[in-house]
């Protein structure tokens, strides 16, 4: 895959290097938490773990975050494909339309979990969103996301992690995403070894569940 790097923004500066903060899922230190969400706020741009490869994003309601988001991916923003990540389905409404309680018993029964769940978008999806008529939706089974997700308040518009090397899809270690990335982003939360399979990816908004991916989630929630 291909980046376009522009080089006229904050998180591009070759002065300006990401910090790296190490976070552990089975000792998560508030203080550190807070740390990333305060960048996060201010529209910096964070990678970070999931349940599967480690996640690029920022915060959804950050106009500016999101145009340096898809600036390093090469695309317009309108047209970026990103998944929001979500910490559990409470707000689901201010993204998706209304479902019915057979998709919704699905995405009870797989998330959180590997899957994005591309469903039909809402009205009140943020501006940079409007004319969107899908939305992906993640809520990844890992704690260092829910929690980030969580204290921020909203989700985290956010893509996967790609390497260069032709056989090697995801880089899983963060310090070696950490040399190839500290000068486009402000943080790296190193939250140990990632995953090299993406998530699986069902269109729900349709009559009948399409794969689209076959990931690391298992089709049998299905």
């Amino acid at each position: 895959m291909n980046f376009v790097y522009p080089i006229n923004f904050l998180h591009l500066s070759k002065y300006k290097m990401a910090e790296l903060i190490k976070i552990y899922e089975e000792n998560i230190q508030p203080r550190q938490i807070e740390k990333v969400v305060s960048i996060l706020k201010k529209g910096g741009l964070v990678i970070y773990p999931t349940d599967t490869v480690y996640g690029l994003g920022c915060d959804i309601t950050n106009l500016k975050a999101m145009q340096n988001l898809a600036k390093i991916k090469g695309v317009k923003l309108e047209k970026a494909q990103f998944s929001f990540i979500c910490k559990d389905l409470s707000n689901l409404s201010d993204y998706v339309k209304q479902i019915d309680s057979a998709t919704f018993k699905l995405l009870k029964r797989a998330l959180p979990g590997p899957y994005t769940f591309i469903l039909p978008g809402s009205k009140t999806l943020p501006k940079a969103f409007k004319n969107k008529k899908t939305v992906g939706i993640r809520i990844p089974d890992n704690p260092i996301a829910l929690e980030l997700v969580r204290l921020l308040g909203n989700p985290i518009v956010s893509t996967s992690i790609h390497d260069e090397d032709a056989l090697l899809e995801y880089t899983t270690d963060p310090e070696l995403i950490y040399e190839k990335w500290n000068n486009l982003v402000d943080v790296v939360v190193d939250g140990g070894s990632g995953g090299n399979r993406a998530s699986t990816i069902i269109d729900l908004t349709d009559v009948e569940p399409v794969v689209i991916r076959e990931g690391k989630g298992n089709l049998d929630v299905l």
